[in-house]
């Protein structure tokens, strides 16, 4: 009765409307009496709800949903461009590509045409029949001979399409997920890779640079030496600073790499054996520590061969003086000549004896002088001592010789000694005179060089004397002349003649002394010049010092602040940065003084407490704080975008690390700690305070970093995958099966990430399993840390 239909028709409308769907000006009436345009609609809401509403493709829905859907699977095919629900499918090549898309197998879409639409669409309508249960809702001659196809006829018969292949949708998204786990592992393994590589190459470096600044011996030069400290220039100035950088830049990346593994749910990153940054600090500041004891033995090892350099021209120039005093004198002493010499010429030949004994004994000190020269070469380690030792040698014994030879000669002359008392004292008193103050006069050549002001102090009483030894040899011409002796050529007591006293007087008097004042004047300069480059040192020094230290102090104040966003703090140091990486060109001018400092031998400063060592540390100091610090903040970004955390809640944590950051070094100890989360609300056992250091501080350095307090707030917030949701992924692809094998990976997976999975994919263990399975579960757990490949 038409009662009971419209009962009927209530009830299915009632059950659609608890399912969400309004009904507008649709009542059982007008379905009962065949009101076809009110069937119709009740028909298409009826699609809608139960056929496409449910469709959802990342966060859209229904219809946009199905095009976004319909426009993915259909992207690769040509001749598809799929933008709506009816001309885009007149040709009937889009749903085509649809069903070839997902079962290649029941079409050809190389032979398909697009001049050919009627055949296209039939060929997708009975194909969809046949093989996917998809009944032929719609005529290929109506859709390409209407100008616009009906929306809702297309979109309804479309949906099919999409629950037909669910399943292959579901194996889709679990391989996007799968996809998605792999290339954050494989981008955590490249970090990891290039970690170690660096690790590797800067601990290298180290290690052959360390024997280098070890190896403490000498050279024998000057020249050598100094191309040591050049070499050792080069290497502050060009080869360390790019190490100084590579080894802040591995500590970034070691700290980016263990925030990206805590945020996608990975275990901490445990380097080789040997390589942890805590190794590699080690290892710095060993090299550190032996640079420094290097450079201080270079400038030692210059002033001690400067000394020996200086002594070694001294030995040579008395040496050379003495031997050329002693030539011919052994000979002298040998001949003998007094056994037929004549009273008067025996005399003759006593007084030149006794004479050349005062000369001899005018050397003595010269001879003193010249051992101790080589004994002080020697202490010193001068390079050519074997020389130096043998030449002194041979003095020695060439004077003991001549001692030996002189007191032969006096006792052989002594026992014929008869000589007469008309001995020309004029004579032997000019020998006696003039030998001393000819050896003063070759003393004092040799000694202008140290002790001008001396012998500026002694020359008025030396010329009082040589006025009185040229007065004898006037006195002796006189009294020639008057009583018409005739003069011998020589004076018989001695070998030094007036002219040599006057050449002598006049090399000293006139010559060397106004030189030793050129010298000192030059000296002098020499000072002036080096004082101006201490105070030019020193005026740059004074204000780069107090400017790093400034630097670092407003960097720790920036990297506590709590007022402004994260990005406020990274333009704030980037900032930083800049400026401080502008103000290098300052450095590198002190650098370039400091080189004319050592270039001048000025070791001492007393215009300023900074050295270049302490610039250079703070320099290197500053760059690397303000590197880890961006770093840090960057991390703190990561953290939060990745974590979903407010700058409010960051705040809080930022406020209550530095409450307790009672250093304010930017770290808690283990008792800080433990007092901060308590005032969080933690109810802590040793237990659990123990787990929880494990996870903040997994290197046992005994200090809770901010990071690693930020990471250890936020680690229960973040929805991250599991290596659970992983193995359900791979169940998906692998059809329900306990294992995958090599073609259903290349099926459903990228060429990359097939590979990667084959390369580490165990074989898997069980009878039920074809030839070459593998095992997912295994490498699942393995991704996360949970068990070992």
């Amino acid at each position: 009765m038409r009662f009971h239909k419209i009962a009927n028709v209530n009830k299915a409308l009632d059950f659609i409307s608890s399912k969400g769907v309004k009904l507008v000006s649709i009542g059982a009436e007008e379905i009962v009496d065949g009101n076809v345009k009110m069937t119709l609609g009740m028909i298409w809401t009826i699609i809608l709800r139960f056929a496409i509403q449910d469709i959802s493709i990342e966060e859209t829905s229904a219809k946009e949903g199905l095009l976004l859907w319909c426009q993915r699977k259909t992207a690769p095919y040509r001749n598809v461009n799929v933008q709506n629900f009816h001309i885009s499918w007149k040709d009937g090549l889009a749903l085509c590509a649809l069903i070839h898309r997902h079962r290649p197998d029941l079409i050809d879409y190389s032979k398909l045409r697009k001049d050919d639409p009627v055949g296209n669409l039939n060929t997708a309508f009975e194909v969809a029949e046949k093989f996917l249960d998809i009944p032929k809702m719609l005529d290929a001659e109506d859709i390409v001979n209407t100008p616009k196809p009906d929306e809702k006829a297309i979109m309804t018969y479309v949906s099919c399409f999409y629950h037909a292949f669910a399943g292959a949708e579901q194996a889709e998204t679990a391989a996007n997920r799968i996809c998605k786990v792999l290339a954050v592992n494989q981008e955590n393994e490249r970090l990891m890779e290039e970690y170690e590589k660096l690790a590797s190459e800067l601990l290298e470096w180290i290690r052959r640079t360390i024997p280098w600044l070890e190896n403490r011996v000498a050279e024998q030069t000057m020249q050598a030496m100094q191309q040591k400290l050049e070499d050792f220039r080069d290497y502050r100035r060009v080869h360390k600073p790019p190490k100084v950088q590579e080894k802040c830049q591995l500590e970034i990346n070691f700290n980016t790499l263990q925030t990206k593994l805590r945020l996608s749910n990975r275990p901490a990153f445990m380097p080789s054996e040997g390589k942890m940054v805590s190794d590699i600090a080690n290892a710095w500041k060993g090299l550190e520590q032996v640079e420094k004891g290097y450079e201080e033995w270079l400038l030692t090892e210059i002033r001690r061969l400067e000394r020996l350099d200086h002594l070694a021209e001294k030995f040579k120039q008395k040496c050379s003086l003495h031997e050329a005093w002693t030539t011919g004198k052994q000979e002298l002493l040998s001949l003998k000549d007094y056994e037929s010499a004549s009273l008067i010429e025996i005399r003759a030949l006593m007084r030149k004896h006794e004479a050349f004994e005062s000369d001899l004994a005018a050397h003595q000190d010269r001879v003193e002088q010249i051992a101790a020269i080589a004994q002080e070469l020697n202490e010193l380690d001068y390079h050519d001592a074997a020389t130096i030792n043998a030449r002194c040698q041979g003095i020695c014994d060439q004077w003991d010789n001549l001692g030996t030879l002189t007191q032969k000669r006096r006792d052989s002359l002594e026992r014929v000694e008869k000589l007469c008392e008309t001995i020309d004292q004029l004579y032997l008193e000019f020998a006696k005179r003039a030998a001393p103050f000819n050896n003063w006069m070759d003393g004092e050549i040799q000694s202008l060089i140290t002790a001008h002001d001396q012998f500026k102090a002694t020359l008025p009483e030396a010329d009082k004397e040589r006025v009185a030894i040229m007065g004898i040899q006037n006195e002796i011409l006189k009294i020639a002349q008057t009583y018409g002796i005739k003069v011998l050529g020589e004076n018989p007591y001695t070998v030094i003649t007036p002219q040599d006293i006057i050449n002598k007087w006049e090399a000293v008097s006139l010559t060397l002394g106004p030189m030793r004042d050129q010298i000192l004047q030059e000296e002098v300069a020499r000072q002036q010049a080096n004082e101006r480059l201490r105070r030019q040192f020193a005026a740059q020094a004074n204000i780069i010092g107090p400017w790093i230290q400034t630097k670092m102090e407003e960097i720790s104040h920036v990297s506590i602040d709590i007022a402004g966003s994260l990005e406020e703090q990274m333009n704030n140091l980037k900032q930083y940065e800049q400026n401080i990486i502008n103000y290098k060109s300052n450095i590198d001018k002190l650098e370039g003084d400091h080189q004319l400092s050592q270039e001048g031998l000025i070791f001492d400063n007393k215009h300023t407490n900074y050295t270049m060592e302490h610039v250079r540390v703070g320099w290197e100091q500053l760059l690397t704080t303000i590197a880890r610090t961006i770093n840090e903040v960057e991390n703190q970004i990561l953290t939060r975008d990745a974590k979903g955390i407010s700058q409010e809640q960051l705040n809080e944590f930022r406020a209550s690390f530095n409450h307790f950051d009672r250093k304010r070094n930017g770290m808690m100890d283990p008792d800080d700690f433990r007092a901060c989360l308590i005032s969080m609300g933690y109810d802590l056992g040793e237990v659990e305070f123990a787990r929880i250091m494990t996870l903040v501080d997994p290197n046992n350095t005994g200090v809770v970093t901010f990071q690693a307090f930020i990471d250890f707030m936020t680690r229960e917030t973040a929805e991250t995958d599991t290596a659970e949701q992983v193995m359900a992924s791979f169940k998906i692809l692998a059809s329900d099966k306990t294992y995958i094998t090599v073609e259903e990976l290349k099926r459903e997976l990228p060429p990359e990430q097939a590979e990667y999975c084959i390369s580490r994919m165990t074989r898997y263990v069980g009878s039920d399993a074809p030839p070459g399975a593998l095992d997912y579960t295994s490498f699942s757990s393995a991704l996360y840390g949970e068990s070992d490949l």
